[in-house]
């Protein structure tokens, strides 16, 4: 319990500083709506003219992006890289920090054993997105409802918003497992901009090239705002393949963590 208090207090400023982060560029976008909306036929024809490949690519739907669900869709894209980032960083830092703080020989030494030592950190660790994700989800709502011109699902829009804390516990998982395998990191932000950019890439030339194989390789394709939108529902295949990443990273980060000589 010590351990998850003191590693929730750790990420209290973090935590803070991306939900506020999150929070602004959906009202910076969303702000934009009212206009957007009451010219939205001039936009349509506007973005009719895009290549096709860039609006695969940026996640545009035309059927979609004059409502206020189609372009928060759109704008989701963006946070849910920085809630990529956020969750990556913290699984990163779980256990590379104690090595570069060299304080891994004290944590060590205490009364517990090391399964009871990252059980804790990952609570906090998962505690602390999930705080991130209520804020954000409350915080994003009431802006929608400021600027939306007329009605829109709920439950919709619940569901695209939820998408970011799956995400997360996805990078959360790769980076935990990241920070076990390899735990003298010197930059953590290094090593979570690079991973989360390169799927994050990845992702974009699956869009535009509509390449099915690609998506299974990139998180960000498991749950298009788009699609959520279009079918009500998740994709069960990739809700189920983002489980099994969660699962098998976060088992082989125990038993990776519980067998290493930690320095």
């Amino acid at each position: 319990m010590n351990i998850y208090l003191h590693e929730l207090r750790a990420y209290r400023k973090s935590a803070t500083l991306w939900t506020c982060a999150m929070i602004g560029l959906v009202l910076l976008f969303l702000s934009m709506f009212p206009s957007f909306s009451r010219e939205a036929a001039e936009f349509k024809l506007v973005l009719e003219g895009f290549p096709d490949a860039v609006k695969k690519a940026l996640g545009l739907s035309l059927e979609t992006i004059t409502t206020l669900l189609g372009f928060y869709s759109y704008v989701f894209l963006y946070v849910a890289l920085c809630g990529a980032i956020q969750a990556m960083n913290l699984g990163v830092s779980i256990v590379s920090k104690e090595a570069r703080n060299k304080t891994a020989d004290f944590l060590l030494t205490k009364p517990v054993t090391r399964t009871e030592v990252i059980t804790a950190k990952l609570l906090a660790a998962v505690t602390a997105l999930m705080i991130t994700n209520i804020v954000f989800m409350a915080a994003s709502f009431v802006i929608a409802s400021m600027v939306a011109s007329e009605g829109f699902s709920l439950k919709l829009f619940l569901m695209i918003t939820l998408t970011l804390f799956f995400i997360q516990l996805i990078f959360l998982a790769l980076g935990t497992m990241i920070s076990v395998v390899a735990p003298k990191i010197k930059s953590v932000l290094s090593v979570s901009l690079g991973t989360v950019f390169s799927f994050f890439i990845i992702g974009m030339f699956a869009g535009v090239t509509d390449d099915d194989v690609l998506k299974y390789a990139s998180p960000f394709k498991y749950f298009e705002p788009a699609e959520i939108v279009r079918n009500s529902s998740y994709d069960g295949e990739f809700l189920g393949i983002g489980i099994g990443i969660v699962i098998a990273a976060t088992a082989a980060s125990y038993v990776i963590f519980a067998k290493k000589d930690v320095h």
